[in-house]
């Protein structure tokens, strides 16, 4: 059996998919443990969710065996993937699939689950090509003891937020919902769900094999682990990188060649993130209290490079454009509001505004804080706030002079086609 590195325990060296048999050889055999004692470990390891929200995976494991009370739950891998600044999950599961169907395997023997499913967007077709050759393999070797289905939802933002895509697998159109009730509570066709991210389920399945302690061997006591960061904008290698929380943002920026021409500000966390000035962070660790105390967090593992010779305020103006763009329209928040702030915005970056424009844009999204059906206007508003804190001189210098000369820059922040529908 191969050692597994210290700061390498998710990303193999190779750039293919690996087998099974690879796989196993790397890892061992996936151990089959007992329900209670996995998720005392994933409490003892102190894991939080790798999509997003960065909830206590033990917790979240032991709210839905509660609610399912012995009845039987279902277990959905998240691997949509849809923060366009991301390329984690994606780079995992084409490289190591594996491992993140060991801790989908493990989380439905834990949960007593009826069903298993690994949720991707249509539009990743090589993802799904690799997920169903590794689900094949299993079964043609008969290592699995869970029938693994594949769910596929619409190229939209939202459509990979829980209650969304619990919606699609559920047969519904793939659009977030009012809570509560929760998925633990309430989830596919009622009945309590976990939804998981898939890096997560890698780290418990290594948990699983190694132990609570092993986990917490590396990174801090608040931030224990390894955790997969995407490195894009002004770098010049944007890659997706393994690290603890000792790292800094400049470290990680180093791991990606370094940042093209002097940094001026750093996109944290994706576009339901924010913007921090790179004086700010650019020597600050990642973890938790270093980056909540510096204004930020690293949610899905985003970060995104800005160079002095980019202009942050048509960056933002393109990204709430789309945010805007995929509103779900369910409620008065993302259907109104944010095609407001982002028209608003865009009338600012392109200098057409009044000079009030930006006490509206605070003041408006103040207003959508709190009040949506989903997280989704939430985002948007955060991420706009931190621009109108960040690029503060520079929105006022587009209000009076109109687009800076920076602002013909190719765009540096990816946005994504979407589909029309949400089926």
């Amino acid at each position: 059996m191969q050692t597994i590195t210290t700061m390498q325990r998710l990303l193999p060296d190779a750039r293919t998919p690996e087998s099974l048999d690879a796989h196993v050889d790397v890892f061992g055999p996936r151990p089959v443990v007992d329900p209670r004692t996995l998720i005392e470990a994933l409490d003892e390891s102190g894991l939080r969710g790798r999509g997003g929200a960065g909830f206590p995976t033990g917790t979240k494991w032991r709210a839905v065996m509660q609610h399912a009370n012995g009845a039987g739950a279902v277990v959905i891998a998240n691997a949509a993937e849809r923060e366009p600044a991301s390329h984690k999950d994606r780079t995992l599961m084409l490289l190591r699939p594996h491992l993140v169907l060991d801790g989908l395997e493990h989380a439905a023997e834990t949960l007593g689950a009826r069903r298993a499913i690994v949720y991707t967007s249509r539009a990743d077709d090589d993802m799904r090509r690799t997920l169903q050759a590794a689900i094949t393999e299993r079964r043609q070797v008969a290592d699995t003891r869970v029938f693994i289905e594949v769910a596929t939802g619409p190229n939209r933002y939202v459509a990979g937020e829980e209650t969304a895509l619990i919606a699609r697998v559920s047969g519904r159109l793939a659009k977030p919902r009012v809570v509560p009730p929760r998925p633990y509570e309430n989830g596919v066709d009622g009945i309590p769900t976990l939804v998981q991210n898939v890096e997560t389920l890698a780290h418990a399945a290594l948990i699983a094999r190694r132990g609570a302690s092993w986990f917490r061997s590396v990174g801090t006591t608040r931030t224990p682990g390894t955790a997969l960061v995407s490195v894009t904008g002004a770098v010049a290698s944007p890659g997706v990188f393994e690290t603890d929380a000792t790292a800094t943002v400049g470290d990680l920026a180093g791991r990606a060649g370094g940042v093209i021409g002097e940094p001026s500000a750093v996109m944290i966390g994706g576009y339901s993130g924010r913007w921090v000035t790179a004086a700010a962070v650019m020597n600050v660790p990642i973890d938790i209290d270093s980056l909540r105390s510096a204004g930020a967090s690293l949610g899905a593992g985003i970060l995104a490079f800005l160079p002095v010779n980019a202009c942050g305020v048509v960056e933002t103006d393109r990204v709430l454009t789309y945010l805007a763009s995929e509103s779900a329209r369910q409620c008065g928040p993302c259907h109104v509001g944010l095609p407001a702030l982002a028209d608003t915005f865009h009338h600012v970056a392109t200098g057409r505004a009044r000079p009030a424009a930006l006490d509206t844009l605070l003041r408006w999204s103040g207003d959508v804080l709190g009040r949506g059906a989903c997280q989704h206007p939430d985002g948007a508003a955060r991420f706009l706030m931190s621009a109108l804190q960040v690029f503060g001189a520079d929105l006022r210098h587009h209000l009076r002079n109109g687009a800076c000369r920076y602002s013909g820059q190719p765009p540096l922040l990816p946005i994504p086609e979407s589909e029309a529908g949400w089926w």
